[in-house]
């Protein structure tokens, strides 16, 4: 990798480091403890996790690091459990049921918006914590009125909900105190979304020749079981067979694919516009084709042994995504970063490890 020069326009790769190996020892005792303390463990098995892959993901020879702890998760999931059962309870009462409703429409904004903080600022690169510093009333606005609006126009307006998620989540981010922003128009999300629409018309169109194909196989074992034969019941069973294949034929051949090329797409559309302190790039170039066969692939090898290759899976991804994305610098990144550890220290850190609980939210 070059050495950082004033006005650096050059690529810089991100490289992650783990080995599937490695992540494995860590994963199974994970997995192990997990089930032993019926799930409580699996708070500190999500903080090994997330530290296992920030520390071995690194971008101009410094890396990423996670330093939240398994109190703060294990407190994060108690509150959501229980405010879960009490909205199940509470809302069997007819009276209540319509005001709860309503409250948890208006929860869920707070709830992504400390989530974002809290992992935002559990997280550092090169010794500087990030940040997020979304308001409640946007996440409403872009999490619970902007799909409901779409959804009124059949969802073809939704790569504009898209759009101004990706827009809120990045541009409320900061690293110490450098801001993030992405100037991208709705093109790239649509295009997204018509070429997703595309993979399934053309799945669709593979699955019913090939449904076509099979009744016509099933219809010739028909006939040829017309006269009396103790093994009437293959057709039966061929009809079953079909179905079954039909049913996940369905599941990796449309659905999985057309939300991975609109995934792919968007990630790239959003780091190919993002910026930092208005100046420092990102570059993306993953290939729908290629995830495809990745998330196919996993999916095979996991099934065959079980799940004991999940940490191989995981990191073969991790891997992949690392090494199609990019940061363009512009100056020197050495300057830059202890511009932001000296503002950390004279602001001060306001925050410790202890404060806030990660609420899970996902969205």
């Amino acid at each position: 990798m070059e050495n950082d020069t004033q006005g650096d326009t050059g690529l810089k790769d991100f490289r992650f480091t783990g080995t599937a190996r490695e992540w494995f020892g860590i994963w199974i005792v994970n997995l192990l403890l997990s089930i032993v303390t019926l799930g409580i463990y699996s708070a500190w098995a999500k903080v090994r996790r997330k530290r296992y892959f920030y520390q071995n993901t690194w971008v101009v020879d410094r890396n990423f690091d996670y330093h939240a702890t398994g109190k703060q998760i294990l407190i994060g999931r108690i509150i959501v459990v229980v405010g879960f059962f009490l909205y199940s309870f509470l809302s069997a009462i007819p009276a209540l049921a319509l005001l709860l409703t309503a409250v948890l429409v208006f929860a869920i904004p707070w709830l992504i918006t400390r989530s974002l903080a809290f992992n935002a600022r559990m997280s550092s690169w090169s010794n500087v914590r990030f940040a997020f510093t979304g308001r409640t009333w946007s996440a409403f606005l872009v999490f619970v009125m902007y799909p409901l609006l779409s959804a009124l126009t059949l969802f073809t307006t939704y790569p504009f909900v898209t759009q101004a998620k990706q827009e809120f989540i990045t541009e409320n981010h900061r690293l110490g105190t450098a801001e993030f922003s992405m100037e991208s128009g709705v093109k790239p999300f649509y295009v997204a979304l018509l070429k997703a629409i595309l993979w399934v018309a053309a799945a669709i169109s593979a699955i019913v020749l090939l449904g076509a194909a099979g009744v016509i196989v099933v219809s010739e074992l028909d006939s040829n079981l017309a006269t009396p034969s103790p093994d009437l019941a293959v057709p039966s069973a061929w009809r079953e067979v079909l179905q079954v294949l039909t049913v996940y034929g369905f599941f990796f051949l449309i659905i999985v694919p057309a939300f991975t090329v609109y995934g792919v797409m968007v990630r790239n559309a959003v780091l190919n516009a993002a910026e930092l302190d208005g100046k420092h790039r990102f570059r993306s170039d993953i290939r729908a084709r290629e995830v495809i066969w990745i998330v196919m692939s996993n999916v095979v090898a996991i099934v065959c042994t079980l799940g004991l290759m999940i940490p191989w899976a995981q990191i073969r991804m991790a891997r992949y995504l690392a090494d199609h994305t990019y940061a363009v610098p512009k100056g020197s990144v050495d300057e830059f970063v202890g511009t932001q550890q000296a503002a950390n220290s004279a602001v001060g850190d306001a925050f410790t490890d202890l404060e806030g609980v990660d609420l899970g939210v996902a969205f």
